[in-house]
């Protein structure tokens, strides 16, 4: 297997540096981000538009949903507010745009 040249090397560890580290927190917020854009918070990278699809927003919040559930007893009090505050948040929201 080749080396990369040294160049090459550094611009690759500055782009992994550029990355959180991934812990619950940073999972959670990650998918809470992804219903975001499904509500039509952020454009799409490709087409520059901002879509709702809120049929995806909704698989997002039940996987949220789906993680609280699966983890009871294993959070520490920070990650279990936080999931509880998003999952409280997203919900609200999605009964809102539904109701629009």
């Amino acid at each position: 297997m080749e080396d990369k040249p040294p160049e090459e090397k550094s611009e690759e560890t500055s782009r992994e540096e550029y990355f959180p580290e991934v812990t619950f927190s940073t999972f959670v917020l990650s998918l809470s981000t992804t219903a975001m854009y499904h509500f039509g918070d952020f454009p799409d990278p490709v087409t520059k538009k901002a879509e709702k699809n809120l049929t995806a927003a909704k698989q997002t919040i039940d996987m949220l949903n789906m993680i609280k559930i699966k983890t009871v007893g294993n959070l520490d009090n920070n990650e279990k507010s936080l999931l509880e505050g998003i999952l409280y948040e997203l919900m609200m929201r999605y009964v809102k745009e539904k109701a629009q």
